[in-house]
């Protein structure tokens, strides 16, 4: 392929024009607030709609995005590849309608793209309610080049035309952005429940492992669906394979294979969970990216009774990620049990101000309250927890909880 030509770039005196590029379907109850969140910083907004039936189309053009239309092709690559066609802007931010900027990283990302060496920004994702990996890094911000496309059935991603681009044109740099810069909600527990959309996700899956049958990324995905669903031996063989297609240099492919494969070995092979966990910690990546392995190690760890180094993997993750409560819930439970019952229930109340709806944390705190001495404290947060439960429409663990508080402590008083 021979070289293309980039598109003509701003002086320095300029600013660098932003589009948002946005593939839509049926997200009326989304798309405004991802919208609003980047308003004032992008210099148009492009969306894309593949065929809803609701207000979406009215929703967008209200906050000022153009719209333009197409059939849903049945592949979100053709869809971004058609919504990047539309866009006119420097730079390209590209957004999905349960995600939404976070204004703290405005600043950070206008320096990032005011540097001329630049071709992609990779941004840090926090995922709301995901149980494993609260942070992603994705490739959702780069420059307008004509060779830049999208590609692969699911989890569409620029990542193998960037890889292309940067073999022809080596002085391209790409920078990640310090500053989480998205919020994503589509992993929040109830969203994922939806059985449909677990089939359609597993489908796609196989698809591309069809398509690209020892692809490391494919491997990963798939065969950690495979061990979640309970298919585990599937699951394992699946990671396994694609440990063994991992190029040495494909860090994040590599730490998200040994953290699943760790995850599937964990109740009948704790030891060598704990060395995969290990395994995955050692890569150089971001530590923010690397949170799951580091508690999950912590929590095999405090079953163990290693409780020293459960609780400096526990104090790390609170460090590099302190918005993430469950690094402090973590440290608590550690805490808790190496007798430190103070810095238990610092730990907790901090994880509780962040999401205040963990039942669990809720309970846990009543317990380290009431080894502190502290009985109206234990009283309430008994009382917390039981009503969190009962909103959450968990009446039997509701109850359960009732009769365990109510051996330890009158609830009444």
């Amino acid at each position: 392929m021979s070289n293309l030509p980039l598109p003509e770039q701003p002086t320095a005196a300029e600013h660098p024009r932003l589009s948002l590029s946005m593939i839509v379907r049926d997200e009326a109850e989304r798309i405004d607030a991802a919208l609003a969140s980047v308003a004032g910083f992008v210099d148009e907004m492009v969306v894309l709609d593949t065929g809803s039936s609701d207000d979406t189309v009215a929703i967008a053009e209200r906050c000022g995005a153009v719209v333009a239309s197409m059939p849903w092709p049945g592949d979100f690559a053709p869809a971004r590849n058609r919504a990047l066609e539309l866009v006119r802007g420097d730079w390209v931010l590209v957004l999905d309608a349960d995600e939404r900027l976070r204004p703290e990283a405005r600043g950070p990302l206008l320096e990032l793209m005011a540097r001329p060496e630049l071709l992609v920004i990779t941004l840090l994702r926090q995922e709301e309610g995901a149980l494993q990996s609260p942070y992603s890094s994705v490739s959702r911000l780069f420059r307008r080049h004509p060779a830049l496309r999208w590609s692969r059935p699911y989890h569409a991603m620029v990542d193998d035309s960037v890889t292309e681009l940067l073999e022809r044109e080596p002085h391209w740099r790409i920078a990640q952005c310090p500053e989480p810069a998205l919020l994503h909600t589509g992993y929040r527990p109830e969203l994922l429940a939806d059985g449909r959309k677990a089939r359609r996700l597993r489908q796609a899956m196989e698809a591309e492992l069809r398509e690209r049958p020892n692809d490391p990324y494919a491997c990963a995905k798939l065969g950690a669906l495979l061990v979640d669903q309970g298919e585990r031996a599937a699951g394992i063989s699946l990671l396994k394979k694609g440990l063994d297609h991992c190029p040495a240099e494909a860090d994040p492919e590599r730490f998200e294979l040994l953290l699943h494969l760790a995850i599937a070995h964990t109740t009948e092979r704790p030891c060598q969970a704990a060395d995969l966990y290990r395994q995955a910690l050692a890569l150089p990546l971001d530590p923010r990216l690397t949170l799951a392995a580091r508690l999950n190690l912590a929590s095999l760890l405090l079953e163990e009774g290693a409780l020293e180094e459960a609780a400096r993997l526990c104090r790390t993750a609170t460090e590099v990620a302190p918005a993430i409560a469950q690094g402090w819930s973590q440290l608590g439970l550690v805490e808790r049990r190496r007798g430190a019952i103070t810095a238990a229930i610092s730990a907790y109340h901090q994880a509780l101000a962040l999401d205040p709806h963990q039942a669990t944390t809720r309970q846990n705190l009543a317990v380290a309250l009431l080894l502190a001495g502290d009985i109206p404290g234990c009283r309430e947060a008994f009382r917390q927890a039981i009503a969190l439960l009962e909103r959450q429409g968990r009446s039997e663990e509701a109850q359960a909880l009732a009769r365990q508080a109510a051996s330890m402590v009158r609830l009444n008083d």
